[in-house]
């Protein structure tokens, strides 16, 4: 019965996807029925941000004397006019929420290995305020998490921290603007299951930091805690 199952699902997808044809949001291409959101091509051609270390490479240099972090990761470069800016903006504005799943499981696959997850304890995403989550409908980095946990199987906990400050787009800002921006713009909630946790947070795209760091910093209050970082993507300077 199992196989018989397995057979006809399999059956129903094949007749989905030729009356349905998925197309990858990179290069555009037909997607086959194992492919998801990205097409195998791209994924070989992606640009993956590889590093010796988690703990010294140049992301974790970001956040070096601004506040202890235990490791840093993202899973690739990007630049502007890139096809893999595509992924973030059909994940961000696209309003394909299960594009970060797709790729959060490729994060999480790519440093799972690599001890990258060892004695980790929670996985927190990075929260939208309110507004700015009402607007897209979704957090991305909620999405991205949940992609990483279906792999490591570490539980999400989305209600510690939240953003109570609207920012503007950061793109267009120079760094110590990034950095006032953000200021005060996150506070604690519940936070009494996370007292001596090691805690990962996840966001989306890296580039000065500043969201991060003062996401970051605010974490930081919780007693006894530690804190490592990962992203989908980050600049390439």
């Amino acid at each position: 019965m199992k196989i018989f199952n397995t057979e006809l699902s399999a059956t129903i997808h094949s007749f989905i996807d030729f009356f349905f044809p998925r197309f990858c949001i990179c290069c555009q291409e037909r997607l086959s029925i194992n492919e998801s959101h990205i097409c195998g091509a791209c994924q070989l051609a992606l640009p993956r941000a590889i590093v010796s270390s988690f703990e010294d490479n140049e992301m974790a240099r970001i956040f070096w004397g601004l506040i202890p972090i235990e490791r840093c990761a993202t899973l690739f470069y990007y630049t502007k006019n890139s096809v893999y800016t595509r992924i973030l903006m059909k994940l961000k504005y696209g309003n394909q929420p299960k594009v970060g799943i797709t790729m959060g499981r490729m994060l999480a696959k790519s440093i799972y290995e690599k001890g990258f997850f060892n004695g980790i304890d929670v996985i927190v995403p990075v929260p939208l305020s309110k507004e700015r989550e009402r607007q897209r409908g979704y957090n991305q980095s909620e999405w991205i998490a949940k992609g990483i946990s279906e792999i490591t199987s570490i539980k999400i906990y989305n209600y510690c921290i939240i953003r109570t400050k609207v920012t503007p787009s950061q793109t267009s800002l120079k760094l110590h603007e990034r950095l006032e921006s953000v200021q005060g713009a996150f506070q604690l909630k519940e936070t009494h299951d996370l007292i001596g946790k090691h805690i990962l947070l996840v966001d989306d795209v890296l580039t000065t930091g500043a969201t991060l760091l003062a996401c970051a910093e605010t974490i930081a209050k919780i007693p006894q805690t530690k804190i490592s970082i990962v992203t989908l993507a980050r600049t390439h300077y």
